[in-house]
């Protein structure tokens, strides 16, 4: 059995910050990260000015990467189409890009990466890996996203009707400087340029809309809401679906056993609505890593009892795009009132660190 003194099972946004943290205060964790290669994910693509700032901090220049500037939000609801500026400065940026460049990151400052390396189930703090080995930590961080792992899964409540994540990269939509979100009923869709010019396209949709799979869900909504089929109408080429499925927007884990960190979506999923995800699991990361150096006990709990509000939030926002007979009614008022927001962004941020 091997032994470390911190063990990292995840090198997305909140595992790797929890070892660029780590490795920048002279610790030498180990992370592990199920996928050989760079690859794109589900969540993620738009980076608030909270995940900027997090991100210069651990190092990271998202713009210097390609990072495509996002200075507008256009939200689609029925036959309201409302265009405002958003309150802070933001960017359009691949997981794919992304996560490698933290990843690097770690790697430089000392943090061991192995790739290709999936954990089967986790006991106490010991990992068991899918070869058979095990990995003994005196501290484990889970940074496996909204995916579950045997033996430590969340207690998350599921509806009748969950939802799923999509995405894909389409190229063609011409979409500069600004992020659209389209709301149609149990879902919505937003799409930005990322740095290689192509066009992010990401769904949040009700398990119950993707009988026929996802291309005929998309064929629906574009006849449902003719704004975005205008948009698919531009696309010349689609890259492949990812998916995720069973969401639990708004859960938090209220307490964890001493030594277990849950950063990212293990700590809590915010409704990816308000665009916050990525900040999130920086944020979580890096506040974990900081609890460990510190021998602070509370991170879990302190963790959960500032995300409540936001995620409640955040939440009700996701109910109303939805909706978007309801939603329709409220957009003209953002047009009116830009403050309006500015107010919403401030009221789901998790900050404090």
């Amino acid at each position: 059995m091997r032994r470390t003194p911190a063990l990292i099972v995840g090198g997305g946004p909140a595992g790797a910050a929890a070892a660029i943290t780590l490795a920048a205060a002279g610790q030498r964790p180990l992370l592990l990260e199920r996928t050989r290669e760079r690859h794109d994910l589900v969540c993620g693509g738009f980076l608030s000015a909270d995940t900027l700032a997090v991100l210069a901090y651990l190092g990271i220049d998202a713009l210097a990467l390609g990072g495509q500037p996002i200075a507008k939000l256009r939200v689609i609801a029925g036959d309201a189409d409302v265009t405002v500026d958003l309150p802070f400065a933001a960017a359009g940026l691949s997981r794919r890009t992304l996560d490698a460049a933290l990843l690097a990151r770690a790697a430089a400052l000392g943090a061991g990466i192995e790739r290709g390396c999936s954990v089967r189930s986790v006991e106490g703090r010991c990992a068991t890996l899918a070869d058979g080995g095990a990995i003994d930590a005196e501290a484990l961080f889970l940074a496996t996203g909204k995916h579950e792992l045997r033996g430590i899964q969340r207690a998350a409540p599921m509806g009748d009707d969950p939802p799923v994540g999509l995405r894909v990269s389409v190229s063609g939509p011409a979409i500069d400087g600004a992020i659209e979100l389209y709301l149609f009923e149990r879902g919505y869709a937003g799409m930005l340029r990322q740095e290689d010019g192509t066009v992010n396209l990401c769904l949040s949709v009700a398990r119950s809309r993707l009988t026929d799979g996802p291309d005929a869900l998309l064929a629906a909504l574009g006849r449902e809401v003719p704004s975005l089929g205008d948009r698919l109408e531009e696309v010349t080429a689609y890259g492949a679906w990812s998916s995720v499925a069973r969401i639990p927007y708004g859960w938090r884990a209220m307490q964890s056993a001493p030594g277990l960190y849950r950063v990212g979506d293990q700590a809590a999923v915010i409704a990816s609505v308000v665009g916050d995800g990525v900040a999130i699991a920086l944020t979580s990361g890096r506040a974990a890593a900081d609890a460990l150096l510190e021998g602070d006990a509370a991170f879990q709990q302190r963790f959960a009892r500032m995300a409540r509000r936001p995620l409640r939030i955040a939440g009700g926002l996701r109910w109303f795009a939805e909706r978007p007979g309801l939603a329709a009614l409220l957009l003209p008022a953002l047009g009116r009132y830009p403050g309006l927001l500015r107010a919403a962004m401030r009221a789901t941020r998790i900050g404090g660190y």
